[in-house]
């Protein structure tokens, strides 16, 4: 499968603005820019983009994991917390950081563990970032 997002740019840094598009068309010119990524202003920023692909990813791969053992969530929500920092004179992405709140009828907490360590590391967007991957993970009853 090959898929694309894409972003056009005008201006500058600081005062140029930009726009993301997706090909489903989840995102079609949506703005993004200096301020909505290092000021707290409105619009997109590609770390949080990042963070939505990692919960997304996550999810499904933990989702797969369950199946494989015949089992099913009736809900499961997960937020991936994605830190920008500066390092070396330059900005990285330092880590990520999944948070997962599940209702797994069946499961016991061992299980629970195993699973979504395996789905954390296994997750093809997990596998794509070089950075600290930290997860907490709540087994609701």
């Amino acid at each position: 499968m090959i898929t694309h997002g894409s972003a056009a740019w005008e201006g500058g840094l600081k005062d140029g603005k930009g726009k993301l598009s997706t090909k489903s068309g989840a995102l079609s010119d949506y703005p993004y820019g200096f301020a909505a990524r290092f000021e707290g202003k409105a619009g997109s920023n590609p770390e949080e983009l990042i963070g939505a692909a990692h919960a997304g990813c996550f999810t499904m791969a933990f989702s797969l994991m369950l199946g494989e053992e015949h089992l099913k969530a009736d809900h499961m929500e997960t937020r991936a917390d994605v830190t920008l920092e500066q390092v070396d004179g330059g900005f990285a992405i330092t880590r990520s950081h999944l948070t997962l709140t599940a209702k797994i009828p069946g499961i016991d907490q061992a299980k629970f563990e195993e699973l979504t360590a395996k789905a954390k590391a296994g997750c093809p967007v997990s596998k794509l970032l070089n950075t600290e991957i930290t997860l907490d993970a709540t087994l609701q009853s």
